[in-house]
């Protein structure tokens, strides 16, 4: 009889065999969780990794730190219904009409064409349990609804903006839980937060797509004391308010990030942060006490100001950690990149403008991922193609203009590798560069299909911007 050692030896060689051949278990091969959240409103300068000195920012500052930041990273809407229907289905949205805001003639079915597919749409069909939490500003129609757009879960509300502290049920502007009106008790930020780690600890067993957008920092301008006495010294009481919705909104991201942590998910879970737009700091917007510096414009313009937004991605264990990368990316690459996480891949009829990061976000493609990025939103757009920006956009509100023909004169020209704040002007001495960038955003501009509806009274659209 062989030894007792030699004997375990043997068993365990048959072992190694055997668990060899046995396909992995599908806990094994778990699909990454994605949990993207989005900032509304939010100053290019005022989290903390952007230089804020009056507003710490620690837990959007360690994802950033925990992973790769973006320094040109940008949205193709300046304003927030735009951005997101481009987000969700990983296309410019100009290609299927929403430019703006849904505006007065947009009528009671407004909101993103039921003929596009969104990124809960793809991932619940690739067995993902989807969940939003916070703002839609897609469409308020039953067929327009979150839970009709491949959401299994939503809370939240479905226009432009919300107060902070007030729902009910008969308002104009409710919270809905699915698809029913509720009454909303506490701090809006604090209560999208709650229902954020609720979903994480009741889904952990199986992948999910956390959707999570706050309207911190859109106003009104709401933020209740606890928050508000951590900013004692900011004398401007509309900074102070800004400050104190920032300070919930990152205290509420810590605590996502902690329960992922808790339920042992960190390292299963690719985390997008990321603005809608930039600060709106221009008069006839909804100004809400932020700041862009060092860039130009605002909100609602495609000035850097209004296009340029913090971005950071994280997935522990997977991508780097500390990296920042100065290529420029855009908030359609959220959908491509997700896509390739949950190992989906996509269609050619599906027409993906984004494109799909990891490679390059894991040191993989060293090029850039796009060749050019496209702006239009009736008289204002803007191209950028490496360090060179040709931009037109304006004061004031939106006005109507023919798309089919855009007017393209006066647009002006910065080379942003060394003039972010786009103060020199180099049209009249690059006119060879100009025609380029003028010809390729004609070209693109010819794909585009005209937009829905216009921009509204004022160019606000209807639901706030």
């Amino acid at each position: 009889m062989l030894p007792l050692q030699r004997r375990l030896a043997i068993l365990a060689g048959v072992l190694l065999v055997v668990v060899g051949c046995v396909p992995v278990s599908s806990a094994q091969v778990r699909q990454p969780n994605i949990v993207m959240i989005v900032g509304d409103d939010m100053g290019y300068a005022d989290i903390g990794v952007h230089g804020s000195k009056d507003i710490p920012t620690p837990h959007i500052d360690a994802l950033a730190k925990g992973g790769v930041r973006f320094t040109d990273a940008y949205v193709t809407g300046p304003h927030c219904s735009p951005t997101r229907a481009g987000l969700l289905t990983g296309r410019y949205q100009q290609r299927f009409g929403h430019e703006v805001n849904m505006g007065a003639d947009a009528g009671p079915n407004g909101g993103l064409p039921p003929s596009e597919r969104t990124m809960a749409d793809r991932l619940k069909a690739a067995g993902y349990r989807t969940a939003l939490f916070g703002k839609w500003h897609l469409g308020s129609a039953a067929h327009l609804h979150p839970m009709s757009r491949g959401f299994d879960e939503f809370y939240g509300f479905l226009g432009g903006d919300h107060s902070y502290f007030e729902s009910t049920e008969n308002g104009t502007n409710p919270l809905y839980d699915g698809r029913d009106r509720v009454e909303a008790s506490g701090y809006l930020t604090d209560v999208l937060t709650d229902r954020a780690v609720t979903f994480i600890k009741l889904e952990k067993s199986r992948p999910f797509f956390l959707y999570l957008a706050y309207n911190a920092v859109h106003t009104p301008m709401h933020a209740p004391e606890k928050y508000l006495a951590r900013f004692s010294g900011i004398g401007d009481e509309q900074r102070r308010t800004y400050a104190a919705m920032m300070s919930a909104m990152d205290d509420g991201i810590g605590r996502v990030v902690a329960a992922l942590r808790d339920e042992g998910l960190e390292e299963n879970t690719l985390i997008f942060f990321f603005s809608d737009n930039g600060g709106p700091i221009m008069p006839g917007t909804t100004i809400n006490g932020s700041t862009n510096t060092p860039l130009r414009g605002s909100k609602r313009q495609t000035w850097e100001g209004g296009i340029r937004v913090p971005f950071m991605i994280r997935w522990r264990g997977r991508l780097p950690e500390g990296k920042i990368d100065s290529r420029p990316i855009i908030q359609l690459d959220v959908l491509p990149t997700v896509l390739a996480a949950a190992g989906v891949e996509p269609k050619v009829e599906w027409k993906l403008d984004g494109v799909n990061l990891l490679p390059y976000l894991s040191g993989k493609r060293q090029d850039a991922p796009h060749e050019a990025l496209y702006w239009r939103l009736f008289g204002h757009m803007a191209i950028r193609k490496g360090p060179w920006k040709l931009v037109k956009t304006m004061e004031g509100p939106l006005l109507v203009a023919d798309t089919t023909s855009p007017d393209l004169s006066g647009a002006q020209l910065f080379n942003l590798a060394n003039d972010v704040g786009e103060q020199h002007d180099l049209a009249a001495t690059n006119t060879g560069k100009v025609k380029e960038l003028t010809d390729d955003w004609l070209r693109w501009n010819k794909e585009m299909a005209k937009p829905l509806w216009g921009p509204g009274a004022g160019g606000r659209g209807r639901g706030g911007e």
